[in-house]
């Protein structure tokens, strides 16, 4: 398999479906809802995705997709080369904000991350991974990521977190809120990957994640040298949802060890 010319085709096909989404700011948005109010899906997530569907069909039809539209392959186990798309992750932001959302895929064989893109399609940046040759932003070198302290780290975080539910335990995440230098929240778990990733946050936590979410950046993760698992400090299941924690390395047990306890 000729990881390099699927990392070229992937990288193109990303590029086209940004300027599709650029492109449809113009167009008639159609919104609908998913499983609440606040679970959003556009016609041009569906667009989106049946594009990277084709594309990627067009190009080996024996490669499987993994969408969050659901309107690749019905995949039930991670043999073969899979590829794990969300064609706008941030969807609300999308609607709302026109910013702030990101394209992001994985392409995986036999279950192991082989190339992870994270696309700011309003910024027009790409962040790339290719196993065991480093990560990229714009085909700039990302450098690993260095040491720090908690007290110094800056997370990504929801406020949700720190509202007493049967979930988490709230007191140790406000315990962490007022440890850390600072918080952020943006909307797009990819987004949030992409800024750990590159040390702009040092950490990201979520109560529930879908493989879409993430599958890209746990390639670009493994290549800075950031640590992803769920919040049990368990590998997160491609197959299913999960919790999820990824955060620089320096960092990431002591989250867990102090600050992260499920109920």
């Amino acid at each position: 398999m000729d990881l390099q010319k699927i990392n070229e085709f992937a990288i193109k096909l990303i590029y086209d479906a940004g300027e599709q989404i650029r492109e449809s700011f113009s167009k008639e948005l159609i919104i609908e809802t998913k499983t609440d109010a606040n679970d959003l899906v556009t016609n041009i997530d569906c667009q989106i995705e049946q594009f990277f569907v084709k594309k990627i069909k067009e190009l080996d039809p024996s490669h499987k997709i993994m969408g969050e539209e659901g309107l690749g392959d019905k995949i039930v186990t991670l043999d073969g080369p899979i590829w794990i798309i969300d064609p706008i992750d941030g969807t609300m932001n999308f609607i709302k904000q026109h910013r702030n959302f990101m394209i992001t895929v994985g392409f995986f064989v036999d279950g192991v991350g082989k190339l992870g893109y994270l696309y700011d399609v309003m910024r027009n940046e790409l962040i790339y991974a290719i196993r065991g040759e480093g990560a990229y932003i714009d085909h700039h070198p990302i450098r690993k990521l260095e040491p720090l302290t908690i007290e110094e780290a800056i997370i990504g975080i929801n406020s949700s977190w720190v509202i007493q539910n049967g979930k988490i335990n709230h007191e140790k995440i406000a315990n962490l809120i007022r440890t850390v230098r600072g918080t952020r929240s943006y909307g797009s778990a990819a987004m949030e990957i992409a800024l750990v990733v590159t040390g702009k946050l040092d950490a990201y936590l979520s109560m529930r994640l879908a493989p879409w979410d993430i599958g890209g950046g746990m390639v670009i993760a493994q290549e800075v040298g950031a640590v992803v698992t769920n919040l049990k400090g368990e590998p997160f299941n491609l197959l299913s949802n999960d919790t999820f924690l990824i955060a620089n390395p320096s960092i990431h047990q002591k989250l867990l060890d102090e600050f992260i306890e499920l109920k």
